[in-house]
């Protein structure tokens, strides 16, 4: 089950990998992926040895980068890339003349439409039978790049320094970017499939062979110290990344395909199955469609840091911490006792993108709107939004009873063990009734599951009528 059997050797891009497609059976959208982003492990290492700041000028880095980058969306997706290509251009535009103080607006405006409008295309063209990776994923994130760039040359140039928070200001971009650096940091082909959306003033230091240095400098500030000698070397974290995408990479092979998503809203399933057994499904098949998500994120930050780019700093120990774009922490995911925890370590970067973008700006109702520009963000099927406006409520409520409730729960070891036992549970049983909606994506399977279950519920608490 999954995508739909006509889509399964279909693709937007090249069919020179087809016969690896037939071979193995994978639909051809996801060999095309895969390839792009296992060669891109290799020439991220090439770009750092061979084409670093002391071999090549900050003009042949961008340019490398953003030519990769554009390859790899033509592979990929084909004359659909041309999306892609006229959002950057666009939003570019808006950059270079619209007003300084309304250029975030505009550009808000403008990306979030053509995204929007790409996504009401894709409902008709492709009616639900989506491929696994099309053209709308990389739109999503340079929506989320050129929006990001466009807030923060509005606080570098339109606002005053007093008027920023320290992170703003941090962030701030003083001067406008040159047509290269800003296809660099939009099309680099690093981040151009999945992300993830990392700052401007960070990949800019990155190109320039500053970005080691000023996470060096920070670090010193923060801690005191002089920061750590050598530069220290990505290699140690790339490998263990990739190994967790093989791992990853297994479980989506066997355990994914084993509980389809679909399979909720079977008839005969809902007819025969009791409630606690669906409800034991529902929870396995939400825990076997995360593999993809962790399989595609952790490449995307293992291509990141193999080009050196990523470092967030060295602990005391001298351990090096390659996670300063990273997009997800798994254990955190696995065992969160809340329903922040799960949403704070599941898609990190978007979540910040977000918070800077409109939770910290936002007059009121920030929590609402956030939620509401994260549905749109991603799409227009029904389903993400049952998901996101579900998950206010649930936010709000969870927030509520933590604070409340939680400092009865800390007298003692063992029964705060007990009480992050009951929140673990709670939030997992919490997920699958939030989530589902998301992946089933149509009005219809949505309702099925929702009514059926509440039936079914309904029906084995009824006492029984004696005849």
């Amino acid at each position: 089950m999954g995508e739909q059997s006509s889509f399964t050797h279909r693709t937007t891009g090249s069919i020179f990998l087809y016969p690896v497609s037939e071979f193995f059976g994978i639909p051809l959208d996801q060999v095309n992926f895969l390839a792009c982003q296992v060669f891109a492990v290799g020439a991220a290492f090439w770009f750092r040895l061979y084409l670093s700041p002391q071999h090549a000028s900050t003009v042949v880095r961008h340019a490398i980068a953003t030519l990769l980058g554009a390859f790899f969306l033509i592979f990929c997706f084909g004359w659909y890339s041309m999306h892609i290509f006229i959002l950057v251009f666009a939003c570019y535009w808006i950059m270079l003349n619209a007003s300084i103080h309304n250029i975030h607006r505009y550009t808000m405006i403008v990306a979030m439409g053509y995204l929007t409008i790409c996504q009401i295309s894709r409902v008709f063209i492709f009616s639900y039978g989506i491929l696994s990776t099309d053209f709308s994923g990389p739109l999503m994130i340079i929506t989320q790049k050129t929006t990001t760039l466009a807030f923060q040359v509005h606080d570098g140039i339109g606002r005053k320094d007093d008027e920023l928070t320290a992170e703003q200001r941090r962030l701030a971009v003083r001067t406008r970017p040159s047509l290269l650096q800003y296809l660099s940091y939009q099309l680099n082909f690093l981040s151009v499939l999945v992300g993830p959306c990392s700052d401007y003033r960070d990949y800019l230091q990155f190109i320039a062979g500053t970005h080691i240095q000023s996470r060096q400098a920070e670090s010193g500030r923060r801690t005191g110290g002089a920061g750590w000698g050598a530069e220290p070397s990505p290699v140690g974290a790339v490998t263990h990344k990739l190994g967790i995408c093989a791992i990853c990479l297994f479980l989506f092979m066997t355990l994914t395909k084993s509980f389809p998503i679909a399979y909720n809203t079977d008839a005969h399933f809902i007819s025969h199955a009791s409630f606690p057994m669906r409800l034991i499904y529902a929870f396995f098949s939400i825990q076997a469609a995360r593999p993809k998500f962790y399989f595609a994120w952790t490449l995307a930050d293992a291509i990141n840091n193999a080009a050196g780019y990523g470092l967030s700093g060295v602990d005391a120990n001298g351990r090096a911490s390659w996670d300063l774009i990273s997009n997800l922490n798994i254990w955190e995911i696995e065992t969160a006792t809340s329903f922040k925890m799960f949403i704070d370590n599941w898609n990190i970067q978007t979540g910040v993108w977000l918070k800077r973008v409109c939770y910290d700006r936002a007059p009121r109702y920030r929590t609402a709107l956030t939620f509401v520009l994260s549905a749109l963000w991603h799409g227009v099927y029904p389903g993400y939004y049952f998901t996101f406006l579900t998950a206010i409520p649930i936010t709000l409520a969870a927030r509520a009873v933590r604070k409340n409730f939680r400092q009865y729960f800390l007298c003692s070891a063992s029964v705060k063990l007990g009480y992050d036992m009951l929140t673990w549970l709670a939030t997992q049983l919490a997920i699958c009734y939030t989530v589902m909606p998301f992946l089933l994506l149509a009005v219809e399977p949505t309702l099925s599951y929702y009514s059926s279950s509440l039936n079914t519920l309904l029906q084995e608490d009824a006492p029984a009528v004696p005849m």
